[in-house]
């Protein structure tokens, strides 16, 4: 890999893969094509190139990236999971995802057809950027129902493929692409998976590479929840709500929000702070966070931001199904 970042052009690295002056051809060929359609080009040298990647043991000497590649070095969490989903599966991986993206979390995924796709939405709901990661090079886009979503992720996040721009989805691209899922984050969080999905995959190899495993526990009688119960079994983090994946991570994520909360705190004017009883909008059978943005007026980043800090300090419960209730002295 040293030797690839050491050619000094992006087109000397790839043709580096073949050693012809052929390949050279094709390579500067590809790298005139990529720059007409804004392909970024990121060699494991370049200052976009993502800082956790270069830790894995096989790190890709070239990286191509249609979006903004400066989102390759924010905190990333991994949101993964089977393709053939339950609804309930799909609602936890739009509601996580939300919610991730809320807390300051740039949700990376595959692009797959089920949790991955729930995941994308879910973030692109939130207003914050989403990255996939593909099995296939920026041109060929699998699955191609998820060619407009990819167009969405391409504009307002980053699509990533260490694979060239033509090259067709592959079935063993897909274990490659799913090192790079696990080595660009901080962590991943399996939403639901059966026993021989992909997601396990990608959760053994954040294993491998030193990540945060988290995932959500289902119903035994869902098949879809059994690789989740496997990891769980393994030591992976089992996740209810969103303060249980937070915690394992740095505490430099969580500070900037609760700063920014304090601050609002007692500014004049605020419509809503921590201290004046965000609380009281919760019902104690539980409220959702749309309920609550239509009582309160706040929009959903704001009031996920609050509610988490509310959740560190005790003030507030997450219920499953992610609805909010106060928090009595009288409850465990």
């Amino acid at each position: 890999m040293k030797a690839l970042a050491a050619q000094g052009t992006p087109a000397r690295a790839l043709a580096s893969l073949k050693d012809s002056d052929l390949a050279l051809r094709q390579a500067e060929r590809v790298l005139q094509q990529a720059a007409q359609e804004h392909i970024h080009v990121l060699l494991c040298g370049d200052a976009h190139y993502p800082q956790l990647l270069r830790t894995i043991p096989d790190p890709p000497g070239v990286l191509f990236c249609r979006g903004d590649p400066a989102l390759l070095n924010r905190p990333m969490l991994a949101v993964v999971g089977c393709r053939q989903a339950t609804a309930a599966g799909l609602e936890n991986a739009f509601s996580f995802a939300r919610e991730l993206t809320c807390a300051g979390l740039v949700v990376t995924s595959g692009l797959a057809r089920g949790i991955d796709g729930a995941a994308h939405r879910g973030a692109l709901a939130a207003g914050g950027p989403t990255i996939a990661i593909l099995g296939s090079g920026l041109r060929r886009i699998y699955p191609p129902e998820h060619s407009a979503l990819a167009a969405q992720i391409g504009a307002d996040g980053a699509v990533v493929s260490e694979f060239l721009p033509d090259a067709p989805p592959h079935k063993a691209h897909f274990p490659r692409r799913n090192r790079l899922i696990s080595g660009m984050t901080l962590g991943t969080l399996v939403v639901e998976a059966g026993m021989k999905s992909g997601a396990l995959i990608t959760a053994h190899n954040a294993v491998d590479q030193g990540r945060e495993v988290f995932a959500i526990p289902g119903s035994i009688h869902n098949p879809m929840a059994a690789g989740c119960h496997h990891l769980l079994r393994q030591g992976a983090k089992l996740v209810e709500n969103l303060g249980d994946i937070l915690e394992e991570l740095s505490v430099e994520i969580i500070a900037p929000m609760r700063s920014k909360v304090n601050r609002d705190d007692g500014r004049p004017g605020n419509p809503m702070s921590v201290s004046g009883g965000l609380s009281r909008f919760l019902d104690d059978h539980g409220t959702t966070m749309d309920v609550l943005a239509a009582r309160t007026g706040l929009p959903v980043s704001e009031l996920a931001t609050q509610l988490l800090v509310l959740e560190l300090e005790g003030a507030i419960r997450v219920l499953p199904g992610g609805l909010y209730c106060p928090k009595r002295r009288n409850m465990p």
